[in-house]
């Protein structure tokens, strides 16, 4: 008898086993209709050649904090690449210690982004890249500053000359930003668990974590989140079914209205990539709410018009939090010695 039940037994576990295998495979050719895993080889950038002179220039030029007036604010400062590509804040603090008017985007996988910034101003990660550097609130600096003190740094003169050879001037604004642009596609997380899940391995996920995949497509969270980065491909008005209060969905910012000027974009963002999201609260692009599944909560009652249940969220939450990928490892550079010529730097008094 015991021996007829351990066969049993056995023979259910197998059954059980099978089934649970056979709804993995189901999920999982579901979900790559729907997503792509991040590549493990940098990608392709439009009009602008990712080499190694022009990574390695741009990685200390986003690390120098003398591309602003006051000499302390870099890339890096909004973009920390030891916190997720972000810095963790509600907004960020800028020239004059003033308060942004959005939360910053991590910079990690932004090259998988069809534009740039939460309102789309910015068609890639070269015309982002002078945004923060000419913004009064950010790094308060101009062109030809940034100019002047790089080419007043004898080893960038001999980089920029490396990095963009045959160039007559080839210390310049834009070139800044195409060395900036190169080295932020190279800040990519791949081999995510979920990566790992779409390549196939199905045993990676928990229960749990498929059970949140599987909701997370079937509620519609994907048809604004998919793709590569789980978003960023896309805009949508922020509140499709109820509009969040103003503490989180602030009145006076419109979002791709500023950048449109059409009516029907008024409170319409960018939707934002969930790669690595467990590492980049505050959320939202006003920054207001810490807790991610508050954030699930949130977006289910906002976008989906539906009151998740309780499991709902924490499945949904436990998925998301399989985005994590490979955190770059970058070596913090050394940075020109300055010169005389170098401009000195300006106080930081909000202007």
């Amino acid at each position: 008898m015991t021996r007829r039940f351990a066969t049993t037994l056995l023979a259910c576990t197998a059954l059980l086993a099978g089934m649970a295998s056979a709804q993995s495979n189901e999920l999982l050719n579901d979900a790559k209709d729907m997503f792509k895993p991040i590549p493990s080889v940098v990608p392709a950038v439009k009009d602008n050649a990712v080499t190694g002179e022009k990574v390695e220039l741009g990685k200390m030029l986003f690390f120098d904090p003398r591309l602003s007036s006051s000499g302390l604010i870099s890339c890096n400062t909004c973009h920390n690449l030891g916190m997720g590509g972000d810095d963790n804040l509600e907004t960020s603090i800028g020239h004059g210690w003033q308060k942004g008017p959005r939360n910053a985007p991590t910079v990690f996988n932004a090259v998988f982004n069809a534009a740039q910034f939460w309102d789309g101003r910015a068609e890639d990660l070269k015309a982002q890249a002078k945004g923060p550097v000419q913004a009064g609130v950010e790094m308060a600096s101009t062109p030809a500053r940034v100019e002047a003190t790089l080419a007043s740094l004898p080893d960038y003169v001999e980089r920029f000359g490396k990095a963009f050879p045959g160039e007559e001037k080839p210390v310049n604004f834009d070139n800044m930003a195409k060395a900036i642009e190169a080295f932020e596609a190279t800040l990519i997380t791949p081999a995510s668990r979920f990566d790992q899940f779409l390549e196939g391995n199905t045993k990676v996920l928990t229960t749990m974590e498929q059970e949140g995949l599987k909701l997370f497509m079937d509620k519609g969270c994907a048809s604004c989140h998919g793709g590569v980065n789980l978003g960023g491909e896309g805009y949508y008005a922020f509140g499709v079914v109820e509009k969040p209060g103003a503490d989180i969905l602030p009145a006076g910012d419109k979002g791709r209205f500023a950048v449109t000027q059409t009516a029907d974009e008024e409170y319409v963002f960018r939707a934002g990539p969930l790669r690595n999201i467990e590492l980049t609260a505050p959320y939202f692009h006003s920054g207001k709410v810490w807790d991610l599944e508050q954030a699930v909560a949130i977006m289910g009652t906002s976008q989906l018009g539906e009151k998740l249940a309780d499991n709902e969220i924490k499945a949904i939450t436990a998925f998301l939090k399989t985005l994590t990928g490979e955190q770059p490892k970058v070596i913090y550079p050394i940075l020109p010695v300055e010169t005389a010529t170098t401009p000195k730097p300006e106080a930081m008094i909000a202007k």
